[in-house]
């Protein structure tokens, strides 16, 4: 029964035991057997018989005298050790002259390297998978000699002597499933917000069109709404949300007061520092307007009503630095939902005195109101909405500071502080947020030009800046999705020096983004047309037919800025920003000479549709140098095999798509008129058989990421 003692009992004279029974006594007149020198103990300790219970007799375990084989004391036993344990610690240093050496010792606990952002507890693992994470698990061996204890116990199982009680197991560690939770909630509550703010701002544009045209009056109003966000991102937006955020975060968990001294310098820096640039651009108001637009400049109505404009829009830089200010510290506190929500009152006082106008004065196609007709009391009346929105979006957020714990106090002891420094870090920054900006202003002076010399409706800047908003919604409610669930794994591998995790997960948002991505921009190319007549028809139907030809030409460029997108993540995983900076000065470059060839070559009715594909293009010229760089940088693979062949066969179901739901739509659009019921049914209609023939296309052609998001909708439903 167990091997120590079963030698005892049953061994023969010549010392071979058989631990099996007694051996069978000589007959009368013979002698023992000479043991057998090559047999003798040959069977003494063998492991296996004297474990296995169909060996043991219950005869002899029954006679067997206990009392005269007592057991040795507890403890005295070897603990059975695991059958994965680490390898001991070298005591010397490996000798380089042996060809194969023993590898260092792995951690205790799960040591294999996992997927990031796998856990191996909540992953079901299949087969190898599952013994590799599980095989460093220390399983508690049976105890094969226990039995021989059991008469020692007392009659409640108590045992005789004492024995040291065992240790405690150590309490499990927190599984953070409350910490996750809350992520996940912050995160739900900031795409909702990021989402209500889009759809609302996007009805605030349509409110605007509607009210001033897509005409000289539109884009004056549109240069000068613009004006205060291009300063405020060239002077302090660009270092303020990537500088000063993260030493802000860091003082408030090494300061004593937890980072509240520094949060008020640094709101007091950005107060004072606003206010002078607000003070410096409303006095050179006509000088910026001059430098947006040469054209709206020249001409003395739309410059007065421009400059107007601009002086009641310019204080806004101040309250969107307060607003960015006082939101970062709130992030910084864990509360995320402010900073995402309040734009979403300034959206809603901007539609309210936008609506107060056109029930006034009446939309641009009923009223034909232009910048010689504009009445001084409408411009102050949009003039003071729009600088009221920004003030109620900054006020805002100081009840959500007061429940934070926090209360601002102006504090000027800047020096000594470490804000000084914040110039240096910030430079790349800048300098990338001058060299986007500078595309901007070239196009801005280009559309303006050719609007005015079209003389038509919806051929300006307006209408370039409403197809562009419309453009550019599926990336930033899809791409911008996908990558934010996978960014902080291919951060994990850049940090752990993974780049094939970083090739891997730039991959699947490639490809994943790419599903709807492809379809919908060949969507726009397909309906952009009956898209605008609907949405825009308050202006007039040539302002409308005109954006919707500016829509298509942006269409096929929402593939490259998309992919553009993903792979600049790669840099900024690797803490790299001087690469994205180079790479969107070779976008502006290109985007510049590209318009500036389609404002001379083209006429001026189609220049700017011109300048929206220039746009496209230009990202595509970024994606191929972003790409090759990336490539070279994770070590001359970025699975552009397998993204390029999804791309492709996306694009071959996506064709015949775009020609059937195009056909559909411009046919109805024809008999049933571009007004906005023929509008509506040409979309609905068009945009049905599109989605109907990609996705039997897909389907057809076998694309993997088409099955795996079929698949993870029929699950979602319980299909």
């Amino acid at each position: 029964m167990n091997a120590p003692y079963d030698g005892d009992r049953g061994q023969g004279t010549g010392g071979a035991g058989f631990s099996g029974g007694p051996p069978m006594p000589p007959g009368p007149g013979q002698e023992p057997p000479a043991p057998d020198p090559y047999l003798q103990a040959a069977y003494d300790y063998d492991p296996y018989r004297s474990q296995d219970l169909s060996a043991q007799d219950p005869v002899n375990e029954a006679l067997y005298d206990r009392a005269a084989h007592p057991p040795p004391p507890p403890g005295t036993y070897q603990q059975p050790q695991p059958l994965y344990q680490q390898p001991p610690v070298a005591q010397y240093a490996p000798d380089p002259r042996i060809w194969a050496q023993t590898p260092p010792p792995e951690p205790d606990g799960p040591s294999r390297h996992l997927p990031y952002g796998d856990n191996a507890a909540t992953t079901q693992f299949v087969g190898v998978d599952d013994l590799v994470t599980q095989a460093s698990a220390n399983r508690e061996e049976p105890d094969a000699f226990a039995h021989l204890f059991r008469d020692q116990e007392g009659p409640a199982g108590s045992p005789a002597q004492d024995r040291p009680e065992p240790a405690p197991a150590p309490a499990p560690p927190k599984s953070g499933g409350g910490r996750a939770s809350g992520l996940l909630r912050s995160s739900a509550v900031m795409a909702a917000g990021t989402l209500v703010s889009r759809l609302t701002g996007f009805v605030r544009s349509l409110v605007i069109t509607a009210a001033l045209g897509a005409a000289l009056l539109g884009d004056s109003f549109t240069i000068a709404y613009t004006l205060p966000t291009m300063i405020y991102i060239l002077t302090v937006g660009g270092g303020l949300n990537s500088v000063f955020v993260p030493q802000l975060v860091r003082s408030m968990k090494d300061d004593e007061d937890g980072g509240e001294a520094y949060a008020n310098r640094l709101l007091t820096l950005v107060m004072v520092a606003l206010g002078l640039i607000v003070a410096i651009a409303v006095f050179a108001a006509p000088f910026l307007i001059r430098l947006m637009s040469s054209t709206i400049a020249n001409d003395p109505a739309a410059n007065n009503v421009a400059t107007t404009f601009a002086r009641y829009c310019l204080p806004t830089i101040f309250f969107m630095g307060v607003h960015v200010v006082m939101g970062q510290i709130l992030n910084a506190r864990g509360k995320f939902g402010a900073m995402m929500w309040t734009p979403v009152l300034n959206n809603i006082v901007m539609i309210f005195t936008f609506g107060m106008f056109i029930w006034v004065y009446g939309t641009s196609h009923e009223s034909h109101m232009g910048v010689q007709t504009i009445p001084p009391e409408g411009v102050r009346l949009l003039g003071i909405g729009t600088l009221l929105g920004l003030v109620v979006q900054a006020l805002a957020m100081i009840p959500y500071l007061r429940e934070a714990g926090f209360r601002f106090r102006p504090r000027f002891d800047w020096r000594g502080h470490g804000l000084g420094k914040t110039v240096k870090l910030a430079k790349w920054t800048v300098l990338f947020v001058f060299a986007n900006q500078a595309g901007v202003l070239v196009v801005t002076q280009l559309a303006t030009s050719a609007g005015k010399a079209s003389g038509q409706n919806g051929a300006g800047f307006l209408a370039y800046s409403n197809a562009q908003l419309i453009w550019g919604m599926p990336q930033a409610i899809i791409t911008v999705s996908v990558m934010a669930a996978l960014l902080p794994r291919i951060s994990r591998a850049a940090h752990d020096n993974d780049p094939g995790a970083v090739r891997d997960d730039i991959s699947q948002g490639l490809r994943n983004s790419a599903v709807a991505i492809v379809p919908v921009a060949f969507a726009f190319l397909a309906l952009g047309v009956p898209m605008c007549t609907l949405l825009y028809s308050s202006s007039g139907p040539e302002a409308a037919r005109s954006m919707g030809f500016i829509l298509m030409a942006f269409g096929l460029g929402l593939i490259p800025y998309s992919v553009q997108y993903v792979v600049l993540r790669g840099f900024y995983a690797y803490e790299d920003t001087r690469t994205p900076f180079y790479n969107t000065v070779i976008v502006a470059l290109v985007n510049a000479a590209a318009s500036a060839v389609c404002y001379v070559v083209l006429p001026a009715q189609w220049a700017v549709v011109g300048m929206a594909a220039s746009y496209g293009l230009a990202y595509a010229v970024g994606v191929g140098i972003a790409w090759r760089r990336l490539r070279n940088r994770l070590g001359g693979d970025l699975d552009g095999a397998h993204v390029l062949r999804t791309y492709a066969r996306l694009c071959l179901a996506a064709l015949p798509a775009t020609v059937v739901g195009g056909a559909v739509g411009f046919g109805l659009l024809h008999v049933l008129g571009d007004g906005a019921f023929g509008s509506l049914v040409a979309l609905v209609c068009g945009g049905a058989m599109l989605l109907g023939v990609f996705f039997v296309a897909a389907k057809r052609m076998r694309i993997e990421e088409i099955n795996g998001m079929v698949g993870m909708i029929r699950g979602r439903l319980g299909r």
